[in-house]
């Protein structure tokens, strides 16, 4: 009998780690569990009937060029509309299969091993995970309740940095959205220190009260890359996204796309299409505000309700994010394996850190449970938390 073969994975490879979040979704299948784990959109606000309508225009229309190979940059009206919503030409728009391929491309184009790229504190767990596949020096940008500060981009710390990657707009996993005044300084401080930023923006529509403030995009159009998404705000099955960058980035960008899938669908592209020059998805999106306003309400209502004191959390105006800290001291991974034992689960903070990581924080996710859920899961939470208070107690007179 043949020995099995061996495989030689690749060094990068090698260095491949499984998600947190993912590796928590598949305790979270059993029908008993209150998840509060996953960060994915309400399937309620999927407009089933719009699309399926669409779909038959699309067949009935065109339908040889929607099954057909497509140009590597996408489809021309789709692009023209992202072009005109953003106050760009069409030429730097560049749609992807999801805004996840975005940020693998900027890591193949930007990233080199050893290079310093700058992050939040905390960030977003999916790009710590594409970046890290092209080995950076992850440089970690201190950061408040308020966000990312501006003032922390000292030369010192932004020399030979290849970019700072930030989500302004209702942070996966904060909640929290940047200020104006910060994202002016912000914007000052990267164009004094030829600074390159990615603002990765899949949020920024879900204002529960419809309100924006400016991107970083429109303060400094050539100093910028972009990263939009059609997951949250229409479905996330079309796995669309797209990058705006200037035109010597999204040159390379295109090229590091040709190699990896040579375009995004084409008939997912012209769904989207559909969607958006009909006006469905403008009509739709206070839709998702609305629905996703309430539950963040109820979550917070039931937070102040069942949190024993000394656990704080921030109060999001849009998204779909809570994040809690604990009391110095404690670990929420800890207290997990407390929580998922009486059937609630939630998202550990630590794998949300490049570096020096808070373990005493966690992210809850309320768009997909129902609000009598969500009471009762933050009800059973409070009790798992005061529990573990409780247990600190006697430890701390010993010492």
């Amino acid at each position: 009998m043949d020995a099995p073969l061996r495989p030689t994975f690749s060094r990068r490879a090698a260095a491949l780690t499984s998600s947190a979040i993912r590796e928590i979704l598949k305790i979270t299948e059993r029908p008993e569990i209150i998840s509060f784990a996953g960060g994915l959109p309400s399937p309620a606000t999927f407009p089933v009937e719009a699309l399926q309508a669409a779909c038959a225009r699309i067949f009935a229309d065109n339908p040889h060029a929607a099954l057909q190979y497509g140009p590597s940059e996408g489809y021309g009206p789709l692009r023209e509309w992202i072009g005109k919503r953003h106050g760009v030409a069409p030429g730097r728009v560049l749609l992807t299969t999801g805004s996840q391929q975005a940020l693998d491309l900027i890591g193949k184009v930007m990233i080199d091993a050893g290079s310093p790229v700058l992050v939040e504190t905390p960030t977003y767990l999916g790009a710590l995970q594409a970046f890290s596949l092209f080995e950076p020096n992850f440089v970690s940008v201190p950061s408040d309740e308020s966000g990312l500060q501006p003032e922390a981009l000292t030369p010192e710390l932004t020399a030979g940095a290849r970019f700072l990657y930030a989500l302004p707009n209702f942070q996966n996993p904060t909640g929290r959205r940047l200020p104006l005044a910060r994202r002016q300084a912000l914007v000052e401080r990267a164009r004094a220190q030829n600074l390159l930023l990615v603002e990765d923006d899949p949020y920024g529509e879900l204002s529960y009260g419809g309100d924006q403030l400016p991107s970083l995009l429109s303060m400094n159009p050539d100093g910028v890359i972009y990263l939009g998404s059609f997951s949250k705000i229409l479905a996330p099955g079309l796995r669309l996204g797209y990058i705006i960058a200037p035109e010597d980035i999204l040159f390379k960008l295109v090229q590091a796309k040709q190699a990896a899938d040579l375009h995004t669908p084409s008939f997912t592209q012209r769904l989207a299409w559909e969607a958006v020059h009909t006006g469905l998805l403008d009509q739709h999106i206070p839709a998702i505000r609305a629905l996703y306003g309430a539950q963040c309400q109820t979550m917070l209502d039931a937070l102040a309700a069942h949190m024993p004191e000394g656990v704080t959390w921030t109060r999001p105006e849009g998204g779909m994010f809570i994040w809690v800290t604990l009391p110095e001291g404690m670990d929420s991974l800890t207290i997990l394996e407390a929580a998922i034992a009486r059937n609630v689960a939630y998202v550990p903070g630590a794998p949300f850190y490049a570096n020096n990581p808070c373990t005493n924080t966690f992210r809850l996710a309320f768009v997909t449970v129902p609000p009598e859920q969500i009471q009762r899961g933050v009800a059973i939470l409070g009790e798992v938390v005061q529990t573990a208070l409780a247990a600190r107690k006697p430890a701390a007179a010993m010492a």
